[in-house]
């Protein structure tokens, strides 16, 4: 049981990190960096963030295997992780209406501008998959939060330098890879 926690942790991980790579939340990130330069309050913003989208987003996947049979959702998970290795081809955009709120303070205007950003997000809608997939909810949770802590915060701290210097159409192509084989998985 242990192992499949530790499992269910590292591939959320590793899911939600690659989904993330060059994402909108990942570009505000960016955004507030540089528009605040507070990178420990943006880090715990986005920290806050995350942890409540995810977890109900992974209170919705959970809640789906109740509703639906385990034939019906083998195929339900395996085709939206089709659909979002797809998606995950698409480059995002920061759209420039997420940028309108001034005056609330460093960490109540990230905390916000990233939990709306969240919403129907690649990596809100792999939580709700990995946690209809994987019983460990708890381990969903924790490890999407990790994989996006980890594409985020290096962008908060670095992320002047590091823009021009990643590959994100190749690693936008990698997220898209991981997600058709977990697509193939699931079906499996």
């Amino acid at each position: 049981m242990e192992t499949l926690s530790l499992s269910t942790l590292s591939i959320s991980t590793f899911v939600v990190f690659l989904a993330e790579i060059g994402d909108k939340t990942q570009l505000l990130s960016l955004m507030l960096a540089l528009r605040f330069r507070a990178p420990w309050m943006i880090t715990l913003a986005i920290l806050l963030a995350t942890l409540l989208n995810h977890a109900a987003a992974a209170w919705v996947g959970s809640l789906v295997t109740d509703w639906v049979s385990p034939d019906v959702l083998q195929y339900l998970v395996a085709a939206s992780f089709f659909a979002v290795a797809l998606w995950a081809l698409i480059p995002d955009k920061l759209d420039e209406k997420e940028t309108t709120m001034n005056g609330y303070g460093v960490f109540f205007t990230t905390a916000f501008l990233f939990f709306i950003a969240e919403i129907g997000d690649k990596t809100q809608v792999a939580t709700i998959l990995l946690a209809a997939e994987y019983s460990a909810t708890t381990m969903v949770i924790i490890g999407t939060t990790v994989g996006m802590l980890l594409a985020n915060v290096p962008v908060v701290f670095f992320g002047e330098k590091l823009a021009n210097k990643l590959p994100l159409n190749w690693i936008r192509r990698g997220a898209a890879l991981l997600f058709a084989v977990l697509g193939v998985i699931a079906l499996i």
